[in-house]
């Protein structure tokens, strides 16, 4: 038996804006390839996302029991949904940048 005890209080959302300047400079050799580490991180942090899924989705479709508070499986459902929203930004930013980066 599974019992799930989110608590709503322990959740938050943040947003994080940034911005800069618009005038254009070149990246250095050195920039980039901390910027390409960053992004592999990035990759490999989707995956362990993946994984995630599919063990909670097991969880669920398994035979074991599982209880929950109103609020716990609320909260819960609440940040299924927040993941779900994030992702799908995530994505559509991702298909902006892929358009923006172009060969001159």
């Amino acid at each position: 038996m599974y019992e799930i005890i989110a608590r709503p209080e322990n959740y938050q959302i943040d947003h994080l804006v940034n911005g800069t300047g618009t005038g254009n400079i070149e990246i250095p050799a050195k920039d980039r390839e901390d910027w390409a580490k960053e992004i592999k991180a990035f990759s490999e942090k989707i995956y362990k996302l993946a994984d995630k899924s599919k063990q909670l989705s097991e969880l669920f479709s398994g035979e074991h029991a599982i209880s929950a508070t109103p609020a716990s499986l609320k909260t819960l459902k609440i940040q299924l949904f927040t993941i779900n929203d994030r992702l799908k930004n995530a994505i559509e930013i991702a298909g902006k940048l892929e358009l923006d980066i172009v060969e001159k």
